[in-house]
């Protein structure tokens, strides 16, 4: 129907998340009509002499994700949330599996976890600060959705992009899931994403540094550090990113704004989309002062 072989097909999905076709019970794919629009206009690119990696990054940020409803006209995406924090509720591992499963059918990798997973974890992580859930229920839920993100992740790679961010949280920082969700969105914009993780010290962030020489660093951070702690562990995370844009979100981001926009760092806006003007004016920053030196 669309003029690509299977195994193409196959490579796409796995590289890119496109498509990302529904499944049924026994694994076999199920191609929408959407997906058929979105193989073709990827086909249409890369006849075109576009590469892969930047064809599939036009059809996700080209594509509008349909608003799918359910038969009470609400919105798919908020109905998954749901069901993921009522299985959490319930303390239904398998339930939880399903319905984490099921949301994977319902658009691009980034809208699956910025409108479905990423709600859900914020909403059982409050429910346990409130008391409501215990830490058995939090942790079933962190380990199901954390292993989902990583698997999405892995499939939104961009391939042999030349641009590189490496992820990872402040050190003494345990909770790392939303990075994977930061992840995702650098991967749409080109970015092969690389995961550190959480407690990740500024000797670790230079090592990773000098080995793989990322273009970006992101960290995040939820609790900073009193002062004047927090300017000397700012200081030692500036002093390892080098020649890297290094960019640091989280809740506890603002309250280090002085002392990162003082080493050349940026701090992540509450909307996302205003992320990518901000780290790609640092590159193009960058580039334009070796270019000088």
């Amino acid at each position: 129907m669309c003029g690509v072989s299977s195994a193409t097909l196959r490579a796409w999905e796995r590289r890119y998340g496109v498509p990302s076709p529904a499944r049924t019970a026994s694994a076999y794919r199920l191609y929408s009509d959407e997906d058929v629009a979105l193989i073709k206009k990827m086909r249409d690119y890369v006849d075109g002499g576009m590469a892969a990696a930047e064809a599939a990054r036009m059809v996700i940020e080209t594509a509008a994700p349909p608003p799918a409803a359910h038969a009470n006209g609400g919105d798919a995406f908020a109905g998954a949330s749901e069901r993921i924090v009522d299985a959490a509720l319930r303390f239904d591992p398998d339930g939880l599996e399903a319905e984490v499963n099921r949301a994977l059918a319902l658009g691009p990798s980034v809208a699956i976890f910025e409108r479905a997973l990423g709600p859900a974890l914020e909403r059982i992580g409050d429910l346990w600060h409130e008391g409501k859930i215990t830490v058995a229920q939090e942790h079933l839920a962190s380990q199901v959705l954390g292993a989902t993100l990583l698997h999405l992740l892995r499939l939104a790679q961009p391939g042999e992009s030349g641009r590189r961010v490496l992820l990872a949280a402040f050190a003494e920082e345990d909770h790392v899931l939303g990075l994977f969700g930061v992840g995702l969105r650098f991967c749409s914009w080109g970015f092969r994403s690389i995961v550190l993780g959480p407690r990740t010290p500024p000797a670790a962030i230079a090592r990773a540094v000098e080995s793989l020489s990322p273009d970006v660093v992101a960290l995040t951070v939820a609790i900073p550090p009193p002062p004047p702690a927090a300017r000397e562990l700012v200081d030692a995370y500036a002093d390892a990113c080098r020649d890297a844009a290094w960019i640091v979100g989280g809740a506890g981001a603002e309250a280090l704004r002085p002392f990162i926009e003082a080493r050349g760092g940026l701090v992540a806006p509450p909307d996302v989309s205003e992320v990518r003007a901000q780290v790609e004016s640092a590159l193009l920053s960058r580039r334009r002062r070796k270019d000088v030196s």
